[in-house]
């Protein structure tokens, strides 16, 4: 007797269905720090002519004021998005002067964190909120894990395969309704599957010595070299208890087994006080250290290596958003910068996840449950931590398996949905981009964790020292690339444009900062309406910053 998964197979390979899976969409966020050329952070504050940090479309700043955000628009050719992004890169690099580009996620040299200048969006309320919401973050969890880079993968899949899906699932429910819980779907599959990112891509198995001063980890850090230190298996630390983590989530109850109940979860999140949170104080001396002293400030500080996301309208939540929308895309937030790509980011990656991906939502997806959730957790950290082990077991549900075996039976079901993404896009790039990942199982050195060890070692060369070197041939590269002056002045004309929107912004201000942060977040109950604050949100939907545009209370 056939599987549910052939028989999902077979009817999707259908040449009047298998069409409608051509026209996946994705966007990228990629994070860089900018960094001087002895590889210490930088200390200049944005460059003014990239313009403004708060309303620029494809150039910002995330944690801090040198942690740069390059964001693409979303496109249905993977081509055009790297390409892209390169052009960004291209153009950053005409206004940094003798600062770098850091290529890696952990950070570079940074003595103190008083080093580390949280990024400044202006005067106007927005803006205020924005670094108040980063002085949060570093009181609660400390700078140095705000500094860590990664990239965001944002993916949908195309609007004509829901319809077909649905009817070969046999569903019933509106539409948006089969699209959202596809979409968790998904989510629910990405968490059980999640330790496989971090082992193909993961680079960032060692850290400077400069970065431990500040971390209360308790991983067995080796030395190696002068100020580097490592796991001899580790994949990404990032992902690690080192890196990207907060143990205050690790008891949030949200659910992904249905939206009602994410959203749910979520508010909760966002509106119950937090015992450890209150010890810090909204106020000190007059100046605010975060927003509030709930689990979350804000819905964006929910760490997860994947979130259901949906475009804003004005003045929306998230969780808004969805209740009234769904689900219109997924983001990926568990990939380390990888050092090796100009970009921190290759096409090869972007096929690789694009099948992963859509391995996740056709994959049947149980219910899961919070011991599953953590279990899932608990393969990923063994993965960043030890994953190039050979001997390395996982749980899957309730069976042991090594990671080589289960990787394995989880390409041979990828090979099936890369085949079926060939035909429909008449090409080879999804199952040449699969065959590449997979010779990463059975030989660990290749995956780029291994690769760096080994360039450190051959190259005799500490941790940043190899990165910046990196870092300049990137910079060389970039300067070889073809760009054209066209491109050039639609990035001058935007970055007028954001300073523009900013400068309208702070001065049609109408609140003091201490009212509007009254209305905000002062009986912990949904935010009123941006309308009634004085300014209207208009937020993209691969993008965390906001075009702010002045708005009366009706």
């Amino acid at each position: 007797m056939k599987s549910s998964w052939q028989k999902t197979l077979e009817s999707l390979a259908r040449p009047e269905i298998s069409s409608a899976l051509k026209g996946i969409r994705r966007g990228i966020e990629k994070e860089s720090l900018r960094v001087k050329s002895d590889a210490s952070l930088a200390s200049t504050g944005h460059p003014a002519p990239l313009g403004s940090a708060l309303t620029h479309t494809s150039i910002t700043t995330d944690y801090a004021e040198t942690l740069m955000e390059f964001i693409t628009p979303a496109d249905t050719d993977a081509t055009k998005t790297i390409e892209a992004l390169t052009h960004i890169h291209r153009h950053v690099y005409q206004h940094l002067g003798e600062e770098l580009l850091w290529p890696a996620s952990m950070p570079c040299t940074i003595e103190t964190e008083n080093d580390i200048k949280l990024a400044d969006y202006g005067n106007s309320n927005v803006g205020k909120m924005k670094t108040i919401y980063r002085r949060g973050l570093k009181n609660r969890y400390g700078s140095m894990m705000q500094v860590i880079a990664g990239v965001h993968y944002n993916f949908s899949m195309p609007d004509n395969f829901w319809p077909v899906w649905q009817q070969l699932k046999g569903d019933q429910q509106p539409l948006q309704d089969f699209i959202s819980a596809s979409y968790l779907g998904l989510i629910r599959n990405f968490f059980r599957l999640s330790w496989l990112i971090p082992y193909l891509f993961g680079a960032s198995p060692a850290v400077d010595s400069s970065f431990l001063k500040h971390s209360r980890s308790t991983l067995p850090l080796k030395t190696l070299s002068n100020t580097s230190h490592y796991l001899p298996n580790a994949t990404s630390l990032r992902m690690s208890d080192l890196g990207y983590n907060s143990k205050e989530q690790d008891n949030l109850d949200i659910s992904y087994n249905s939206l009602p109940e994410f959203i749910s979860g979520l508010r909760q999140a966002v509106h119950q006080s937090n015992q450890v949170f209150e010890k810090i104080g909204v106020k000190l001396n007059g100046e605010y250290q975060q927003l509030n002293t709930n689990t979350l400030q804000q819905e964006a500080e929910l760490y997860a290596p994947i979130r259901p996301k949906r475009t804003l309208k004005s003045g929306e939540k998230l969780s808004d958003a969805l209740q009234t929308g769904g689900i219109e895309y997924v983001e990926v937030r568990s990939l380390d910068v990888n050092p090796y790509a100009v970009t921190g980011i290759d096409l090869e990656q972007i096929h690789f996840l694009d099948v992963f991906l859509t391995y996740c939502l056709l994959k049947d997806s149980p219910d899961i449950s919070r011991q599953q959730q953590r279990t899932a957790k608990e393969n990923q950290n063994k993965v960043t931590t030890c994953g190039r082990d050979t001997s390395l077991e996982l749980l899957d549900d309730e069976k042991t398996r090594t990671l080589g075996e289960w990787a394995d039976d989880i390409f041979s079901d990828l090979a099936e949905v890369a085949r079926l993404l060939d035909t429909a896009n008449h090409g080879e790039n999804f199952q040449e981009a699969l065959d590449y990942q997979h010779q990463k199982v059975a030989n660990p050195s290749l995956t780029p964790s291994a690769r760096m060890l080994k360039d450190m070692e051959e190259q005799n060369l500490d941790v940043n020292e190899l990165v910046l070197s990196i870092a300049k041939k990137h910079r060389q590269k970039l300067y070889e690339t073809d760009y054209s002056q066209t491109l050039d002045c639609n990035f001058s004309i935007e970055a007028k444009a954001s300073l523009q929107k900013q400068k309208t912004l702070e001065e049609s201000e109408t609140l003091r900062f201490d009212d509007f942060h009254r209305l905000t977040f002062g009986n912990l109950a949904p935010s009123p309406s941006p309308q009634c604050l004085g300014t209207r949100f208009q937020c993209s939907t691969l993008r965390k910053n906001c075009v702010v545009q002045p708005a009366s209370c009706s």
